[in-house]
């Protein structure tokens, strides 16, 4: 049995730019201030370590009041920015899927740090939802390192079954994705469709560095 994890932003999916608009009218309509994240780096980091660094840019305290303000604000928006022509998922995803699905039948997840209802959101116009039953998000820790906790007994309740870290790949594309596995033991698949090329995730701990997840000859080793 393996645990295979997905992060969504530039490993399945990239949605355009749907995400920063819609922080960016978020964070207009609730403190008034607009582009906040005009020149922000996003890959990789938790929808709400984003926003609480996007209200310190700011110079505004990040209270629990202000933060759901600006959650429930975000999701508004971003219903109505995925809908854009530039959204699409990413190469060698689908074909992934379809070659794990078919030889392995191993049960697929999500880890990202996206907010649980933004991932659904992102997700939903492409009709991936529905391979990935569950998973561990930014609603669950604002620390991605510890959210492969999450995932795993998530997987453990739903499927009546239980499986280790190491038993547990994470695919991602961003030295953030490989960094919340690799204390656990999990085993990282850093993909270069993100912001970070080969030779960067490289640099990484990564198990293995593709191009795209069409390279199915070089993650089979750790799908074995």
């Amino acid at each position: 049995m393996k645990l295979i994890l997905f992060d969504i932003d530039g490993t399945l999916i990239s949605t355009g730019g749907a995400g920063k608009r819609a922080l960016n009218l978020a964070f207009e309509k609730v403190i008034g201030i607009k582009e906040v994240f005009k020149n922000f780096e996003m890959a990789g980091k938790t929808d709400i370590q984003i926003i609480k660094e996007g209200l310190g840019l700011a110079r505004v305290n990040p209270s629990y009041e202000i933060v759901n303000d600006i959650i429930e604000n975000y999701l508004y928006y971003l219903m109505s920015e995925i809908n854009n022509n530039s959204k699409h998922v990413k190469p060698g995803v689908l074909e992934f899927i379809g070659f794990v699905t078919a030889k392995y039948n191993y049960p697929l997840g999500l880890l990202t740090g996206n907010l649980e209802k933004g991932a659904r959101i992102k997700l939903e116009p492409f009709g991936l939802n529905p391979l990935f039953p569950f998973g561990a998000f930014g609603s669950d820790h604002e620390d991605r390192n510890r959210l492969l906790p999450f995932a795993r007994d998530r997987f453990s309740k739903k499927f009546n079954s239980s499986v280790d870290f190491s038993q547990c790949i994470v695919i991602g594309d961003t030295p953030r994705d490989v960094a919340c596995a690799k204390p656990y033991g999990a085993k990282v698949i850093a993909v270069a469709t993100g912001p970070y090329t080969v030779d960067e995730l490289r640099n990484t701990d990564a198990d293995v560095v593709v191009e795209t997840l069409s390279e199915f000859e070089k993650v089979l080793p750790l799908l074995e």
